[in-house]
């Protein structure tokens, strides 16, 4: 069991604040960031941040509240360590929903992004598509089932397994779609050394990104395996983690690219190609039409 399940709550708050305070800092720099942009980043990213605030909020305030039943409020009656291992308890079905709803969301967005990135290929869409309802499916499934089973001791090894396949899901997909995002990057951008060196911080960021939340969730993953009560201190922190990598993101993609369009560069090229051509036309004695060079616009990096 490692630490006593109040000790493990009690951290898991200390820590939630903490990261709840960096996400709330990353939010507002995210937010003047996306209010100046247009089309899908104001439109889709603006509102998806603001989501994720508000649960992180929620999740937070539900924390405190169960924080003051369990030490102040009910502690001469049932104990802090038997409060929070009351699983039926409304809020921490609460706060275990929230934490889901937020996994989610942000998986949800990670498929997006991985879709746009692919060239809308529903080779990548389908797939994640299918692991996601697997997430939603198993995640409230085992919701249902830890506030079904009352006490720990309760809790049978299908809705142990239930978890388990949530949290693999959520990392699997996680480490899939990074892989793929990265990948995508590198394989349009390597050949082209001066685009693909503006594109390298981004392509670090996604790398960096996916494995601070992948790596948030195997620990997780582990400490559930081994039964530790600090799975408990993970759960509280995964929420915040999660609005944290998304605006980390949406910055580092903001301020490595200065919000130009990856199609500006082509252009000059197309310009300089042209010049040279008719250069040397005019030095040889003959008149060489300027090349058309046809640009193919990539899906914005988000």
């Amino acid at each position: 069991m490692g630490i006593p399940m109040d000790t493990a709550a009690l951290l898991g708050l200390f820590l939630e604040t903490l990261l709840y305070g960096v996400f709330l800092t990353l939010y507002w720099f995210t937010l003047f960031i996306l209010l100046k942009k247009t089309g899908i980043q104001r439109q889709l990213l603006l509102p998806v941040a603001t989501l994720l605030l508000c649960i992180a909020t929620a999740h937070l305030i539900i924390d405190f509240v169960r924080a003051l039943e369990a030490f102040i409020f009910k502690v001469n009656t049932i104990g802090a360590s038997d409060y929070y291992s009351n699983f039926a308890s409304p809020l921490f079905v609460a706060s275990t929903a929230l934490c889901i709803t937020q996994t989610i969301l942000a998986d949800a967005m990670v498929v997006w992004r991985c879709y746009m990135l692919n060239d809308r290929s529903l080779l990548v869409a389908i797939p994640g598509c299918i692991m996601l309802l697997a997430s939603v499916a198993t995640g409230y499934y085992g919701i249902g089932s830890l506030s079904r089973a009352r006490l720990l001791s309760s809790v049978s090894p299908a809705d142990y397994g239930c978890i388990a396949t949530f949290d693999a899901l959520t990392m699997s997909l996680s480490v899939t779609s990074t892989s793929l995002n990265a990948w995508r990057i590198y394989r349009t951008r390597y050949f082209m050394p001066e685009s693909f060196a503006a594109f390298l911080p981004v392509f670090i960021v996604i790398i960096e990104s996916g494995a601070f939340y992948s790596t948030s969730i195997l620990m997780l993953l582990l400490t559930f395996f081994v039964g530790s009560n600090s799975q408990y201190t993970m759960l509280d922190i995964i929420t915040p983690i999660v609005g944290i990598t998304f605006c980390l993101i949406v910055l580092q993609v903001h301020f490595d690219i200065g919000g130009n369009s990856p199609a500006e560069k082509p252009t000059e090229a197309q310009g300089t190609i042209t010049n040279l051509f008719q250069e040397r036309g005019v030095q040889e004695g003959f008149y060489i039409e300027p090349m058309t060079v046809h640009i193919i616009e990539e899906p914005e990096i988000i």
